[in-house]
């Protein structure tokens, strides 16, 4: 497809003050972000008809382009990321949404390459917060939209406006409910599942597979990448049940490790050279599988995508936060954004196996996590434990997530420190390589700090 112009901002117009719900400020291109940060407070409202409602105000922008949904527990901005890359080296215009940002709000919502220009997010913002202010006055909806729904709806405009060729969107909470499914999207994938989120999609792996087939809508070509039958048999029969076409990602293909640092994939339609992954870790090959794997579904489907492109994507893809290596003052830093059991089991592996295991983690965790799994889980390659919490009222207090590390890890020595920075001080962690995990919300304030110089 040929790329086109973005089309102009509309400049500095006067913005018209609006109000979101009783008893609220009005809202100018000046307080627009500030607004919509409050929404926050509404926190997670599963359900797609307040979505539905704000798509339907802008002339559902959603139709304007094919889409692609992405849901799974791990792995699912690796992958958005790696197919990100390859299709716009196979010269497509490309629309990225993805959450939660590490360091600014204007990461979540990407277009080839280029985060939302601020100018351009605060009149997208105004514009949302007018249209929900309507639907608010005629009864359309009956509380402001979450916070997630006006961000999602905020990209669908926006890569609307930028005229993109494909929109890949990284599902924000499950599948089913999440804001993102509005989208009639063409394809789907769902990355490997594991527990997290419980509250909302279950306590079993079963019935949050349910959830994220949630996604799977008819004529939609879905990929998965979970391995475990029970699993599988429950994207098979949603796909069948609702006329789409299930691609398991393991059926006819051989995912083989090339030495120390090097991925080869072969599959039914193309035999991949060996490459060396731009993302760390061996848990990254399945992401790059399913990527793999949709892009070939793609290019089927009239998204050319050349082998030479997908082999780019998987070269070449950035995505910070994840196992990233960073050398401040001397010393190594692994910053990884593990936030359940699962994920912080990969990174453990990867340290341990690179031979940076033993090592200082500085720790922070939600307070909706399951801290004792994501724990045991460090705790085999954990010198010592430096407990910390990032600026957000969802973290575990230091000395509260101290108390329990220590209950679990004994003898290993656990401190606190009162902020992510002091964390990091010698008289702390006593090493010249570090781990920082538990949350992306500590890892996007390191990274902020670490940006910042000392």
């Amino acid at each position: 497809m040929p790329r086109r112009r973005q089309r102009p901002l509309a400049g500095n117009r006067p913005s018209k003050a609006t109000t979101i719900g009783p008893g609220t400020e009005g809202v100018t291109a000046a307080t627009s972000l500030a607004t919509l940060a409050r929404l926050e407070r509404f926190g997670i409202k599963p359900g797609l008809e307040a979505i539905g409602a704000l798509v339907a105000a802008d002339d559902h922008p959603e139709s304007a382009y094919p889409a692609v949904l992405v849901a799974g527990t791990n792995g699912k901005g690796s992958t958005v990321a790696m197919a990100d890359r390859a299709l716009r080296a196979g010269g497509h215009r490309v629309g990225r949404y993805t959450s939660p940002h590490l360091v600014s709000l204007q990461e979540r919502i990407v277009v080839d390459g280029s985060p939302i220009p601020h100018p351009a997010l605060e009149e997208e913002a105004t514009s949302l917060l007018s249209r929900a202010d309507a639907l608010v006055a005629r009864g359309r909806l009956t509380t402001p939209p979450t916070f997630f729904e006006a961000i999602t709806a905020i990209a669908l405009s926006w890569f609307r406006r930028c005229e993109v060729d494909v929109a890949l969107l990284e599902v924000g909470l499950g599948g089913r409910f999440d804001a993102t499914n509005i989208v009639p999207a063409r394809w789907g994938l769902i990355t490997a599942i594991g527990l997290d989120h419980q509250a909302y999609l279950g306590n079993t792996l079963e019935a949050i597979a349910a959830e994220k087939a949630g996604i799977i809508k008819s004529n939609m070509t879905v990929v998965t990448t979970e391995d475990r039958l029970a699993l599988r048999a429950i994207f098979s029969e949603a796909a069948a049940s609702r006329g789409a076409h299930w691609v398991d990602a393991h059926r006819g293909t051989a995912l083989s490790r090339v030495g120390a640092d090097r991925l080869q994939i072969e599959t039914t339609v193309h035999a991949y050279p060996p490459v060396r992954l731009g993302l760390t870790g061996f848990h990254q090959h399945l992401n790059a599988l399913g990527a793999v794997r949709l892009l070939e579904t793609m290019d089927s489907h009239g998204v050319a995508v050349p082998p030479s492109a997908i082999m780019a994507g998987l070269r070449d893809v950035e995505w910070p936060g994840r196992l990233q290596r960073v050398v401040s003052e001397g010393r190594t830093i692994w910053l990884d954004a593990a936030h359940n059991p699962a994920a912080a089991a990969a990174l453990a592996a990867h340290l341990q196996e690179s031979g940076a295991a033993p090592l200082p983690i500085v720790l922070a965790i939600m307070d909706d996590k399951d801290t004792e799994g994501i724990v045991r889980a460090l705790a085999p390659i954990a010198s010592r434990f430096v407990c910390t919490a990032p600026d957000t009222p969802r973290a575990i207090p230091s000395t509260s997530l101290a108390r329990l590390v220590s209950n679990l890890v004994r003898p290993t020595p656990v401190r606190t420190a009162a902020t992510p920075a002091a964390a990091l001080r010698w008289d702390r962690v006593e090493a010249d390589t570090v781990c920082v995990t538990g949350s992306i919300f500590l890892v996007g304030e390191m990274l902020r700090k670490l940006d910042e110089g000392p």
